[in-house]
């Protein structure tokens, strides 16, 4: 095997010749003859010493070692395409990049007037936001893929280093119409006995919801999920379920929408966000400013009461 003879240009045909099932058509839209694809494809196999197609009358399949090399490149040329774009920003005058993975409840609630904040003062220091689950936002911060992530208090850590972001408090939602309309503070276990619409069970807010449902012994009866809260509130203006939700996603929406928000009288209501990072004394100058920039600007999604 002579990984030296790998070259982005066959790696990049060999992409395409996968993903169209066809060495023709993978030529074309590298912009090669067909012949000269085919030495390509044909180099590529004696560089790694085994087939990576099967070609047939229809096109071509890909063998084992075709499947594992076609992982593999896919990775590779990502991170080309990465660095290119990396080296761009530095020649436009980007000073630093950092990757920043969050909640969908930071993502609504905080993160926009924070992020346009910062951008303001750090013109130089673009972000990276990519919206996940709790969970999956601490593993990518282990794993390398993410700068800092926030995510909700009750989300395992495994190690990550932690300061608190926000706080935030559920609330019920109902439609106007709804028998619960006219109250306005009820204990969850009475909300229970309606049908819900709900996040996506992977969600700290679904899981927090799965808890404390069956630590009163009951089961949440969820007619729907959905992945935005604006979904759920559309939800259950169509009157498809009530729902819980943070305070300041619902807010922007009860006139609009038609909906009643009401107070829920249970301890666990209330909510920590955190912001979490490998090493909070090893950070890169880019990231150490976005991150005292998140935790000390004033939190301006907090609603009136």
């Amino acid at each position: 095997m002579n990984l030296h003879r790998l070259d982005l240009v066959s790696l990049s045909l060999f992409a395409l010749v996968v993903r169209t099932g066809s060495i023709s058509k993978g030529a074309a839209l590298a912009h090669l003859a067909v012949g000269a694809a085919s030495k390509r494809i044909s180099d590529l196999e004696a560089a790694v010493g085994a087939e990576l197609l099967e070609r047939h009358s229809r096109g071509v399949t890909l063998t084992l070692a075709g499947q594992a090399l076609h992982r593999h490149a896919q990775r590779i040329l990502a991170d080309v395409d990465q660095l290119a774009a990396d080296l761009s920003d530095h020649a436009r005058g980007v000073v630093g990049i950092v990757r920043l993975w969050a909640n969908t409840s930071a993502i609504t609630q905080f993160l926009p007037a924070g992020l346009a904040g910062f951008a303001a003062r750090h013109p130089g220091i673009r972000i990276q936001l990519q919206e996940q689950d709790s969970h999956e936002v601490v593993m990518a911060v282990l794993d390398g893929r993410a700068d800092l992530g926030i995510f909700a208090e009750r989300t395992p850590t495994l190690g990550l280093q932690t300061l608190s972001y926000r706080r935030d408090r559920l609330v019920l939602v109902v439609p106007r119409e709804h028998p619960l309309a006219g109250r306005h503070r009820i204990d969850f276990a009475e909300a229970m006995e309606h049908d819900f619409v709900s996040l996506s069970q992977g969600t700290s807010l679904a899981q927090r919801l799965a808890l404390e449902t069956s630590n009163l012994g009951k089961g949440l009866r969820i007619r729907i999920h959905v992945r935005s809260f604006d979904a759920m509130c559309q939800m259950v203006a169509a009157g498809l379920g009530i729902a819980v939700l943070p305070d300041a996603a619902v807010q922007p929406h009860l006139r609009s929408m038609g909906l009643h928000r009401i107070e829920l009288a249970d301890g666990w209501v209330e909510r920590e966000l955190l912001i979490g990072a490998r090493d909070l004394l090893a950070l890169a100058r880019p990231v150490r400013a976005l991150l005292d920039h998140l935790v000390d600007a004033p939190d301006a999604a907090s609603p009136s009461r």
